[in-house]
């Protein structure tokens, strides 16, 4: 096989890495812990995801990816169909208008960022969830969602930067 072949099976992969990265965290938001009352609280870690390739590379995971995500974590979760397709394009769209400003800042405004998109996206969730319903969800449900999120950020995202640094360099 010539060099250019295998030149073009790397240049794929990474850049269906952000895509797969994302899936990973959809799944991975869903497996059962065992822990009573977890399914409820467990943070959305997809939303982590977006918000990176949304301002680091957002040409690896175009709308119609955050899309599927968004469809994907609806039937995994059991939420209200398009409660999440909703959610994941909102963040997407407000991250992407904004993506100038959060490029290259520290860590610190990257997370406060992180912080503010996702308690949006938590109170956006909810609202959608309880129109679903025709009844006001409980809001402490996803008080403590949001809150996890915020807590796990940093790790994944620090995962995500050094991948970025690693593989997906500009060309």
């Amino acid at each position: 096989m010539s060099i250019a072949f295998w030149q073009k099976l790397d240049q794929t992969a990474r850049s269906i890495t952000p895509f797969g990265l994302s899936l990973l965290l959809v799944i991975l938001s869903v497996v059962p812990t065992h822990i009573p009352g977890y399914a409820q609280i467990a943070p959305v870690l997809a939303l982590v995801s977006i918000y990176h390739w949304a301002i680091y590379r957002p040409n690896l995971l175009p709308l119609f990816a955050v899309f599927v995500l968004g469809l994907l974590q609806d039937l995994l979760t059991g939420t209200p169909p398009g409660l999440y397709i909703l959610v994941f394009l909102t963040v997407y769209g407000v991250v992407l208008s904004q993506r100038r400003f959060f490029a290259g800042k520290s860590f610190t405004v990257y997370w406060f960022g992180f912080a503010v998109v996702s308690l949006v996206a938590s109170v956006e969730s909810w609202v959608l969830g309880s129109a679903w319903n025709f009844a006001l969800l409980d809001f402490n449900a996803v008080t403590f969602q949001y809150l996890l999120s915020l807590g796990i950020f940093p790790i994944i995202a620090w995962i995500f930067l050094r991948w970025q640094q690693a593989f997906l360099q500009q060309d």
